[in-house]
């Protein structure tokens, strides 16, 4: 079974909307802004896994800052679950800045039957991801929903690119050693976080924390995908493209030539987020 866990999907309305959109939301800007950045619906999602081999997608949010875009946002990802519930698995969006407003939303989105948080973006909804204080209420809520929580992360070193900011594993690290008990899921393979695994201390911080391998081909060579399991565990790790940015095609082609091993290939391509969705395998 093959689940790409991080796709993003957008109402149809959000294309014609564009200029609003920007204007009203940083993150939204900083993500789409240039016209030839692809807004996909649902229905194109699903016909671009059906042309790759992929059986199901996790569709996540951006990290709105505007309440009503990510009520908007939030509601469409539900709405499509809901019509195609063998294919795609939904998160919401929120920014954790709301307190209260944030955890209600949350709340409401797990009522819908969403599935985890994310994806949070730090630099453009302004957090400050080490502030224990500012992230509990959000935390404490997706801890007592069972939903994990997925974090934008970006490297300190290397190329530019849109989206690319200053949540880098050294912030990473803080935030997750704030919340032990919280499953949380570092995108972008965590800004490199992973590498320091090696260290003894960080290891151990790093227990309850995933990384998914979204936009991995415009970050590093195909090697980390063998490195990455050496480091943390082929059960550590999530098949992601960050679809549309990239098809799963590609992807699938670097897992395949990754000269793991058939077993550790299948926990990575679907079998770790079959388990920690709650997704039956056999509805692939």
């Amino acid at each position: 079974m093959v689940i790409d866990s991080h796709c993003l999907i957008f109402p149809a309305s959000f294309q014609r909307r564009r200029d609003e959109l920007v204007r009203r939301d940083a993150t939204f800007a900083a993500l789409f802004s240039n016209p030839k950045a692809v807004l996909v619906t649902a229905e194109t999602l699903l016909e671009s896994m059906d042309r790759d081999g992929v059986d199901r997608s996790i569709i996540v949010g951006i990290g709105w800052n505007d309440p009503g875009l990510a009520r908007e946002s939030n509601d469409y990802i539900a709405e499509s679950v809901q019509r195609y519930p063998d294919r795609l698995t939904g998160f919401c969006s929120v920014n954790p800045a709301w307190g209260d407003s944030a955890v209600v939303e949350v709340e409401r989105c797990a009522a819908a039957g969403l599935k985890g948080v994310g994806e949070m973006h730090p630099d453009t909804q302004g957090l400050d991801i080490t502030d224990g204080q500012l992230m509990a209420p959000l935390m404490t809520a997706a801890a007592r929903l069972g939903m994990p929580v997925l974090v934008h992360a970006s490297e300190p070193v290397g190329h530019l690119y849109p989206g690319k900011g200053h949540t880098t594993p050294d912030k990473l690290c803080r935030f997750i050693e704030n919340f032990p008990e919280n499953v949380i899921i570092c995108a972008h393979w965590g800004g490199g976080l992973l590498f320091y695994a090696l260290m003894p201390e960080v290891g151990r911080a790093l227990q309850n924390v995933y990384y998914d391998t979204a936009a991995s081909p415009f970050l590093y060579k195909q090697d980390i995908f063998g490195v990455a399991a050496r480091l943390v565990g082929a059960d550590r790790i999530l098949f992601a493209t960050d679809y549309p940015l990239i098809r799963p095609r590609r992807l699938l082609a670097q897992v395949e030539a990754s000269g793991l091993e058939v077993a550790d290939q299948a926990l990575i391509l679907g079998g770790n987020a079959a388990r920690l969705f709650g997704i039956d395998e056999q509805d692939g």
